[in-house]
């Protein structure tokens, strides 16, 4: 944790003396990779979600997922907020991440967005039907993370399609989709959704795509070939090491 702070501290007294030195000249430029890496540097990360980015590549699913300063993002179904606590500070002041929350985990699950809104002046927590979300503003991109193959499951009450047109909807032309989800074996299409946790990433693809979005490319960052996408997600002997598909889909202009 030490050298998170530091980093973290560094790069903010590094920007600090440079404003000092000429309050007339125009503001530093800040690359996004040096906001990511400040992000995933931030010391108000819990230690449990530090320790899991050697497994989720947060530097790697941000860069692909376009996050940027000034950016409109939603995360759906956040839960403890692993990927809206490294948004936040990312998109900065004049960005707004939504911390979308199912209604059908609202009572549990809204405690935790709530929090995450405290702890960040620019996060907004919501909570609705997931086939019919909505938002405040046009968005610029919309993650969900290992997610998805849940909303096919019956007690999510979610017409997935209905949920997939929502977010084409609430994006921007040419604005991002972006879903991480544990892959299942090719046919099975979201026939062990509730038995393991898993989705055909072919059969993601195409439900997307039916929604109006382009596919724009995917990332290997989380793939395990090790994974004979047989167990469950939770069993021990893979859990967090699980095979994973990383797609992005554009809204197109």
């Amino acid at each position: 944790m030490f050298k998170h702070q530091f980093v973290a501290a560094a790069l903010l007294t590094a920007l600090s003396a440079c404003a000092r030195m000429n309050a007339d000249a125009p503001p530093a430029v800040v690359s996004v990779e040096t906001l990511i890496a400040a992000a995933v540097a931030d010391p108000r990360r819990p230690a449990d979600e530090v320790a899991r980015d050697d497994l989720r590549k947060p530097v790697a699913m941000l860069a692909f997922g376009g996050i940027r300063p000034g950016a409109r993002v939603a995360d759906i179904r956040p839960e403890e907020g692993y990927f809206t606590r490294l948004f936040a500070p990312v998109v900065g002041e004049t960005g707004r991440v939504y911390a979308f929350v199912p209604t059908r985990t609202a009572p549990r699950e809204t405690p935790f967005a709530e929090a995450l809104a405290a702890a960040y002046p620019n996060v907004v927590p919501l909570s609705g039907p997931l086939d019919s979300m909505r938002f405040p503003e046009p968005l610029d991109a919309v993650f969900m993370v290992q997610e998805y193959h849940d909303f096919h499951i019956p007690a999510f009450d979610t017409d997935v399609n209905l949920m997939n047109r929502a977010v084409f909807e609430a994006l921007k032309p040419g604005g991002l989709y972006v879903v991480i989800d544990h892959a299942g074996r090719a046919g099975t299409d979201a026939n062990e959704v509730q038995t393991l946790h898993r989705i055909d990433g072919d059969f993601l693809r195409a439900e997307v795509e039916a929604a109006g979005f382009v596919f724009d490319g995917q990332s290997d960052a989380l793939r395990n070939p090790a994974d004979d996408r047989t167990i469950n997600v939770f069993d021990p002997a893979i859990r967090g090491r699980t095979d994973q598909f990383v797609y992005r889909f554009r809204k197109p202009l």
